[in-house]
C-alpha cells in the first residue's frame, strides 16, 4: 500500500498567533470565563506543541504549576510524557486557573480547561470557535472550513524549534530525537517530516548539505 499523504502544514507567523489570541479575548460575553479558556487553550498548544486532544484532555492534577510541568497521559501510540513550561506560560495558566476557580466556585469537572458551566470542553465546539476566530482575523473565508487548523499550531512549534536550532548552529540531526520525545512521536521518522515543511528549513538543509560536499571534495 502506498504511504498516506500528509496534509501540508500551515506555518503561522507570530503576528497571526498574536491576532488569534487577541481575538479569543474578544469572545462574548465580556464577564464570562469563555474568552480566557480559549485564549489560554490555543496559546498553550502554540507554545508547548501539544496535540489539541492532549490539551483538552489535561486534568487539573496533570498541570503542576509549582514545578512548571505538564503530564500528558496515554495519548497517541499509548505514550505518556512530561512537558516543561516556560515561566511566562506558567504565569498565564496560573491566572487562568484563578479565574476559573473564582468563576465556578466548587469544581464540577476534573479537567483543567472547562466550558462555561464547568463541564468538559467538547472537540466540536472548540473547532467551531477556532473557525470563527480564524475568519475574524482573515485566515479563512466565510463558510470555508479549508485553511489553517488548530493542529497547525503544533506544526508551527516544531518548525520554529528546528529553525532556531539551525540559526544557533546546533547539530539538528543529534537534537531531533529530543524533539521526537518532546512531541510523543512513535519514531524519529515522524519528526524528520518537519524538515520539508517550511522553505527556510529546506534552505538550511541545502546549505548544510553543500558544506558536507565541500569537505568531501
Amino acid at each position: 500500500m502506498p504511504p498516506a499523504r500528509r496534509t501540508r502544514p500551515y506555518i503561522y507567523s507570530d503576528i497571526e498567533i498574536q491576532a488569534l489570541l487577541a481575538a479569543a479575548l474578544s469572545l462574548p460575553p465580556a464577564n464570562a470565563l469563555r474568552r480566557w479558556t480559549y485564549h489560554c487553550l490555543f496559546g498553550l498548544i502554540a507554545v508547548a506543541g501539544l496535540r489539541h486532544s492532549e490539551a483538552l484532555g489535561l486534568l487539573r492534577a496533570d498541570v503542576d504549576l509549582d514545578q512548571g510541568i505538564l503530564t500528558i497521559r496515554e495519548t497517541k501510540f499509548g505514550k505518556s510524557r512530561l512537558v516543561p513550561l516556560h515561566a511566562t506560560t506558567i504565569a498565564v495558566l496560573s491566572d487562568y486557573a484563578a479565574r476559573r476557580d473564582a468563576h465556578l466556585g466548587t469544581p464540577r469537572s476534573p479537567y483543567f480547561f472547562v466550558a462555561e458551566r464547568g463541564g468538559r470542553l467538547l472537540h466540536q465546539y472548540v473547532h467551531r470557535v477556532f473557525w470563527r476566530l480564524s475568519r475574524q482575523i482573515g485566515l479563512r473565508q466565510e463558510g470555508n472550513r479549508e485553511g489553517p487548523r488548530i493542529h497547525d499550531l503544533r506544526h508551527r512549534f516544531a518548525v520554529q524549534t528546528l529553525i532556531n536550532w539551525h540559526r544557533a548552529g546546533e547539530d539538528v540531526e543529534r537534537e531531533l530525537p529530543v524533539l521526537s520525545t518532546f512531541f510523543g512521536h512513535a519514531n524519529d521518522r515522524d519528526t524528520y517530516w518537519y524538515l520539508s515543511a517550511a522553505p527556510e528549513l529546506m534552505n538550511h538543509a541545502v546549505r548544510r548539505l553543500d558544506k558536507r560536499w565541500e569537505v568531501r571534495s
